[in-house]
């Protein structure tokens, strides 16, 4: 399961997420990687003990919980907090998988990492190759967005970064634990609160038929909330 939320952050909202990026002090990728991922990893990431990292980081978590169609995929409880990344140079991100369980930095606690996201800040005529390739299991997608659009994505997924053999690709990534833990119960609740959506437009909130769906959704997600 994938799917494209487009619009997160405009165009112009990008561009000055990138000039500020260009103040932060920026560490080889593979030294927060693990021990596997290190030997496929080749990218900079923005250092988050920075305090423009963890305001930016802030900055998109904020934007992404006042998104109503991220919040209706993903049901989101716990966000590891965003982190920015940047490929060049022919840097990659070799085929891997996500690890299952993360310990939160700045809460004592572990979350599942049920979804990953990458939040494009780059459009992608500035630079080539360097698309998201996730293997859906249904066959592989390659995925390159333009600037303000986000993939979201089952953690679970094998996936990578193809190298970027000219310009720069940058991003910001992360990973949510979310309310429900299958992706075929989150899935049956987004559509039917796209449904749901959908009637009230077309009816009133008060209509039967859309108040019978909002108790069938709301009873849902209590038997599947984890």
């Amino acid at each position: 399961m994938f799917q494209v939320i487009n619009h997160v952050f405009s165009a112009t909202e990008c561009a000055e997420i990138r000039q500020q990026l260009e103040q932060g002090k920026w560490i080889d990728g593979a030294l927060t990687a693990g021990t596997l991922a290190q030997r496929v990893k080749q990218n900079l990431q923005l250092d988050d003990q920075q305090e423009i990292a963890q305001q930016l980081s802030q900055d998109v978590e904020q934007r992404l919980i006042q998104t109503p169609e991220f919040v209706s995929h993903a049901l989101p409880n716990i966000f590891y907090p965003p982190k920015f990344n940047l490929y060049q140079n022919g840097g990659f991100y070799g085929a891997h998988v996500d690890n299952a369980i993360l310990q939160h930095p700045y809460r004592p606690v572990q979350m599942r990492a049920d979804l990953s996201a990458t939040l494009f800040l780059n459009d992608p005529e500035s630079y080539e190759g360097g698309a998201l390739q996730i293997d859906t299991g249904m066959g592989v997608q390659e995925i390159k967005l333009n600037a303000g659009d986000m993939i979201l994505y089952d953690s679970g997924a094998l996936h990578q970064v193809l190298p970027v053999t000219k310009g720069q690709r940058i991003a910001s990534f992360m990973w949510i634990q979310s309310l429900v833990q299958d992706s075929k119960n989150r899935a049956m609740l987004y559509q039917l609160d796209n449904s749901i959506q959908t009637l009230r437009l077309e009816l009133t909130d008060e209509h039967e038929q859309v108040q019978q769906l909002t108790e069938l959704y709301h009873n849902l997600l209590r038997c599947w909330t984890k």
